[in-house]
C-alpha cells in the first residue's frame, strides 16, 4: 500500500517506521515547510494519507488531501467542532475519512470500560466522576481528544453528567484536568469519589509505538472503504476478524 505522511513530527516518524515494517511504501511526507507537495504526483499516488498534525492546520490539510482524491486517516486532535463539516464532504462530494481520538487497542478497550462503569456508576448517586489527563509537553491542546471522548462517554452513560469542564463550576459538570510533563505518551484516570471511598480506572501509554501501529492498522483497512469512518467501525472488523486481532494481541 501507498501512505503519505502528513505531518512528520514524532508520531509521522513511529507511522512511517510501523509502515515500513508492514511492507507499505511512503510514497510523500509533508510538513509545514513543504505545503507544495500536496500538488506533486507522489502524494496524489498514495492510497491513504496519515495525518498527524496540530489544531490549526488539521482541517486544512483534509481539504488538501480530498481535493487531490487521497483518503485521510487522522488522530489531530483540538479540531473536532468541524467535524460536521467533514461528514458533509463525505456524503456529498465523495472524500473518505477516518478519525479517532487514539488509535491505541488499549484505550478503545478503555472506552468501552468507562461507558460500562459509567451506567452502573447512574445508579449510584453518591459518587462524582472526575478525570485527569497527562501528555507531553509538546501536546498543544488541552483537554486530550482522549479526555473528551472519555468525557463522552460518561455523559451518554450517566444522565447525572450534563458536560465537561477543565473549571469546577456547576453540579452535572465533569470537571477534566491536565498535565504536561516531558515526554509522557498519555495517561487518562477515570476517578468516582465519594465520602466512604474511590473507584479509580486508568490507562498508561508506555510509548508511541502503539498508536502508531494502530493508525497504520487503520490506513490498510480504509485503503478498501469508502465514507465517513469511524474507530468503532475498524474495533467491530478487528474483534470479528482473527487475523486482524492477533496484530494486537500476539507478544
Amino acid at each position: 500500500m501507498k501512505i503519505a505522511l502528513i505531518g512528520y513530527g514524532k508520531m509521522g516518524h513511529a507511522i512511517e517506521k510501523a509502515a515500513l515494517s508492514r511492507g507499505h511504501e511512503i510514497t510523500a511526507i509533508i510538513d509545514a515547510d513543504n505545503q507544495e507537495d500536496f500538488d506533486t504526483e507522489a502524494f496524489r499516488s498514495a492510497d491513504v494519507a496519515i495525518e498527524f498534525s496540530t489544531p490549526a492546520t488539521a482541517f486544512d490539510n483534509y481539504v488538501k488531501a480530498f481535493r487531490r482524491g487521497v483518503k485521510v486517516v487522522s488522530g489531530s486532535t483540538g479540531w473536532t467542532s468541524r467535524m460536521g463539516e467533514i461528514e458533509e464532504m463525505c456524503r456529498k462530494e465523495g472524500a473518505t475519512f477516518f478519525w479517532t481520538s487514539n488509535f491505541s487497542i488499549g484505550v478503545n478497550i478503555f472506552f468501552a470500560l468507562n461507558k460500562y462503569l459509567a451506567s452502573v456508576m447512574e445508579n449510584f448517586g453518591q459518587y462524582t466522576p472526575r478525570m485527569k489527563e497527562i501528555h507531553h509537553i509538546h501536546k498543544l491542546d488541552h483537554p486530550s481528544g482522549t479526555a473528551i471522548s472519555l468525557a463522552e462517554g460518561i455523559m451518554d452513560c450517566d444522565s447525572r453528567v450534563k458536560g465537561w469542564s477543565e473549571e469546577p463550576d456547576n453540579a452535572g459538570t465533569l470537571v477534566i484536568d491536565h498535565e504536561r510533563q516531558g515526554e509522557v505518551p498519555g495517561t487518562h484516570i477515570v476517578t468516582w469519589d465519594s465520602v466512604t471511598d474511590s473507584i479509580e480506572i486508568k490507562h498508561e501509554a508506555k510509548s508511541r509505538e502503539g498508536f502508531a501501529l494502530g493508525a497504520v492498522v487503520a490506513a490498510e483497512w480504509v485503503a478498501e472503504e469508502h465514507g465517513f469512518l469511524t474507530m468503532d467501525m475498524l474495533m467491530h472488523r478487528i474483534v470479528s476478524n482473527s487475523r486482524l486481532l492477533d496484530i494486537f494481541t500476539k507478544p
